[in-house]
């Protein structure tokens, strides 16, 4: 990459090419607990480099609106939520869902200045557990999102969020390869209660050098990663990149399946969405447990925040008699947070001027080609990858296939498989 493309990619505040393009799609905001009843505190929402403030209204609205008033510019954060509107704690002028001002106490019911008051504001809905909103042209709105994880039963499914402090692209880049864990998290898949028993453990343990083979589809991209299996078979991990931000994570033997979602919170740092969802079972209490301990994908947050307890500011709790004795690799415990401490060693905007990509890249470059393609589409107004729900059905897949067989047959019915059917795994 050049500076520039650098710039290009890793910039998503209003105007710029990528933030234009962000803007076309739904965007998870919050967790819809984080506004767990009518007339409860509002939160602070700061996405794509803009500071916003939500709030669920009497009637059990969601509102996400600029965060200052439009008086003298004072946080909404501090307002009071009452009577379908938040109002201001300085002057008391009052802001529903939508932005606008339904009173000004200083000139009264019928003055002429509240009318023409009025804040930004975004469309919010509600579903699979998260509030998302809607960031762009209001006539270009699309289909609410249709991801598989979205539309299953919530007792099937488990979702969390972390902060995570880099540029979104490092995170999506970390997301779809899938060569590095047969090192990074070695230690992990032998006794992480969510990734254990799977006989594909084996196979990332003696294949350290996995072939990639990327396809495209309409919403995105198939990464997927072969390695040698048993009796000269194959051993695939499929990869479904969805533009603009999600990835799916095959599964494990009969674990739940696993997603993300990277959301730029601004240019330097960005939300990690973790999922674990099963298409066909309610998740067990002991999945649940070990989900909000922290494990799998997940993370033990410090109290109050969604600051993962593990974070620079104490190494990420770095044990390096745990990395010489092989307990991990890194000296760093859990999937997520060997994956962030290395992703925000980068820096906050990787210099990618620097990189030197290998074969086992193929998946990250083919990415890169394909987020710039959808940006120019936006910038041309031709259509988009990703939004039509019909391009969001696609699954991850684990398979042992014969050596003569492409991934794209072998793992066609778990990939594109119809909802409520068992995934494809190893």
């Amino acid at each position: 990459m050049t500076a520039e493309e650098n710039e290009l990619f890793t910039r998503t505040g209003a105007g710029t090419l990528m933030g234009d393009l962000f803007r076309r799609y739904w965007v998870p905001a919050l967790l819809a607990s984080e506004l767990a009843e009518p007339d409860c505190a509002p939160v602070r929402v700061k996405l794509l480099g803009e500071k916003l403030v939500a709030f669920r209204d009497t009637l059990g609205r969601v509102g996400i609106i600029d965060e200052f008033c439009a008086h003298r510019g004072v946080s909404l954060w501090f307002g009071r939520n009452e009577e379908c509107g938040l109002r201001c704690a300085y002057h008391g002028w009052k802001f529903d869902i939508n932005g606008n001002c339904v009173e000004l106490p200083s000139e009264g019911p019928d003055g002429p200045m509240r009318p023409r008051m009025k804040l930004k504001s975004y469309p919010c809905i509600e579903r699979g557990d998260v509030i998302w909103t809607y960031m762009g042209p209001p006539e270009l709105k699309p289909e609410e999102p249709a991801l598989e994880w979205v539309t299953v039963a919530p007792e099937r499914r488990f979702v969390s969020k972390r902060f995570q402090a880099n540029n979104y692209l490092q995170a999506i880049e970390g997301g779809i390869d899938s060569s590095h864990v047969t090192f990074l998290h070695s230690g992990a898949l032998k006794t992480d209660p969510l990734f254990v028993g799977s006989k594909g453990n084996l196979y990332n343990e003696r294949d350290k050098a996995p072939q990639f083979d990327v396809a495209e589809f309409e919403g995105g991209l198939l990464v997927a990663a072969r390695r040698n299996a048993d009796e000269g078979r194959y051993y695939w991990r499929i990869t479904p990149f969805i533009i603009p931000w999600h990835s799916i994570i095959p599964p494990r033997a009969g674990h739940p399946i696993g997603a993300h979602v990277w959301v730029p919170i601004d240019d330097e740092n960005c939300w990690a969405w973790s999922i674990n969802f099963h298409p066909t079972r309610d998740l067990t209490e002991p999945e649940r447990v070990a989900m909000e301990a922290g494990k799998g994908i997940h993370v033990a947050y410090v109290p109050g925040t969604f600051i993962p307890l593990q974070n620079a500011s104490n190494d990420y709790m770095m044990d390096r008699a745990a990395q010489k004795a092989g307990r991990t690799f890194s000296g760093v415990e859990g999937i997520s947070m060997q994956d962030a401490s290395l992703q925000e060693s980068m820096g906050p905007i990787q210099d990618r001027t620097r990189e030197n990509l290998c074969p086992t890249d193929r998946g990250i470059a083919m990415m890169r080609r394909r987020l710039m393609a959808a940006a120019r589409a936006n910038q041309e107004g031709r259509k988009l990858p990703g939004l039509d729900p019909r391009e969001q059905r696609v699954r991850s897949v684990a398979v042992e296939l014969p050596p003569d067989q492409p991934f794209q047959e072998g793992a066609a019915a778990g990939l594109f498989a119809e909802p409520g059917t068992a995934p494809m795994t190893v």
